[in-house]
This record gives structure tokens, C-alpha cells and sequence, in this order.
């Protein structure tokens, strides 16, 4: 969630990194647990750029954030300059790359997951900004068919194949969905791809986090809910109800 530039990598990173993959990452769609076959795919679509990127982790606790393990950047060599180029792509922007270190990339990645997982653009509209695609999403949230559903963080606990998503200002904590329907479309918004979670913490891959894709960990309540943050202020899940 910064641009990249010349900004020096962080201090402190394990002395090996996993290597990134040097061709296009393979994702697997075996083994689809518990999930939907398209919930499966948007899942280890993520992952899969993760890997490529060379699995950078943030990890979120309360107020605190670190990055015990740096990846490759945006701009770090052309393979992955031009990777962001396909992300923008899927948004019809073919001009901008990794190098454009001003140009956020995060919706662009996630729309290009999407995509790639097989989700219909009637179901998941491809947008540069994350703001266009969750207006929709709040605006057809009381159709029973509907395949992304918002809730706000203290409503619904997230599952793999859900969108977190955390706004890029300083706001209050929100109570209800009402509030955050009449402020999307003025706020500079950021969602993750949930993975994993275990009930007390959630995993989440997105990208334009830290200068790379990354997989954030967070903390949760005891009760297993989405902690709202300064270090990362999240409003909202989008509950995945794709088979």
C-alpha cells in the first residue's frame, strides 16, 4: 500500500528468501476442501502470485505491523514489472506496469485474480478502483442469488475465498452497513484475498501491499472477528457465496 521507488527494502529479513518462481506460477486446483470449485480457484490464484512474488509476509497484531519477511517488489526486474502489467490488463489499462510506482495496483490484481479463477465479470465487475466494485456489491446485497454479499467487520467472520477490506484514510469504527454505503464512494479503499484462517488469526494475499504481493496476517478478537486498527483500518468483508 506504498509506491515503490527508491525506498530501501526493510532491515531485518530472513538470510534466505524462497526463491521466486522464474516462469509463470502454476496454480494448483486440486484439493478443494470445504470450498466451492470457483472459491477454490480465486484462493490458490492468490497463493499462486504470492509464490511468484517470493511470499512476502505483514503481519498485523492490534496496532502493530512488521514484515519479518521482504519479497521481490514491483519494480524490482522486468518479469515482475510486466506481471502487474497483465493485472492491468484486466482492467483495460495495457500502458501501466510495475515501474509506475504512483499507479495502485491493488484492484487491478484483484480483478485479474477473478479472471483468472473463472469468476463471470457480470458477477464480479473488473475495476481499476476497489470502491466501483463494492458499491455494486452493497447495491444488490438484498438480492438472495447475489454472489458477493458486504458485511461490516463485527457482523460476519471471514472464510477463505472472502474480501477484507480496509479503507486508505482515518475514519472512526464503523457500526453498520448503512454508514459504510454512504461513504464508499468517496473513500480510497483496499481489499485482500482471505486464504486461511484458524479462529484467531486470518490470512489474507493482496496486492500493492508494502510494494509487492503480499499475504497478511492478522489478529483477531477472541471471538474470531476482524479487529478495526489504525495500522490498517478494515470496514468491511465481502462474504464469497460463489459454488
Amino acid at each position: 500500500m506504498v509506491a515503490c521507488g527508491s525506498t530501501p527494502k526493510i532491515p531485518g529479513q530472513p538470510e534466505k528468501q524462497p526463491k521466486a518462481q522464474e516462469t509463470e506460477p502454476q496454480v494448483d486446483y486440486s484439493g478443494a476442501h470445504s470450498l466451492g470449485f470457483r472459491q477454490n480457484r480465486i484462493v490458490e490464484a492468490a497463493k499462486a502470485e504470492w509464490v511468484y512474488f517470493g511470499q512476502q509476509i505483514v503481519v498485523i497484531d492490534g496496532e502493530e505491523e512488521s514484515i519479518p519477511h521482504v519479497g521481490i517488489w514491483e519494480d524490482d526486474d522486468d518479469s515482475h514489472s510486466d506481471r502487474i502489467n497483465q493485472y492491468w490488463r484486466a482492467v483495460g489499462k495495457s500502458r501501466i506496469s510495475g515501474y509506475d510506482c504512483k499507479q495502485p495496483w491493488s484492484a487491478a490484481f484483484i480483478s485479474w485474480i477473478m479472471q483468472a479463477a473463472g469468476v463471470p465479470n457480470d458477477m464480479f465487475p473488473s475495476s481499476s478502483a476497489h470502491r466501483f466494485y463494492l458499491n455494486h456489491f452493497i447495491a444488490n446485497a438484498d438480492n438472495p442469488y447475489a454472489a458477493w454479499i458486504p458485511h461490516t467487520i463485527y457482523q460476519y467472520k471471514p472464510k477463505p475465498g472472502d474480501l477484507i477490506c480496509a479503507t486508505r484514510g482515518k475514519i472512526r469504527p464503523p457500526e453498520v452497513t448503512e454508514e459504510i454505503e454512504d461513504s464508499l464512494y468517496s473513500w480510497r479503499m483496499h481489499c485482500d484475498i482471505v486464504v486461511e484462517t484458524n479462529g484467531q488469526t486470518v490470512h489474507a494475499i493482496g496486492g500493492n501491499v508494502r510494494n509487492s504481493v503480499s499475504k497478511t496476517i492478522l489478529t483477531l478478537s477472541p471471538d474470531g472477528y476482524v479487529q478495526f486498527t489504525r495500522a490498517r483500518p478494515w470496514v468491511l468483508i465481502v462474504e464469497n457465496r460463489l459454488d
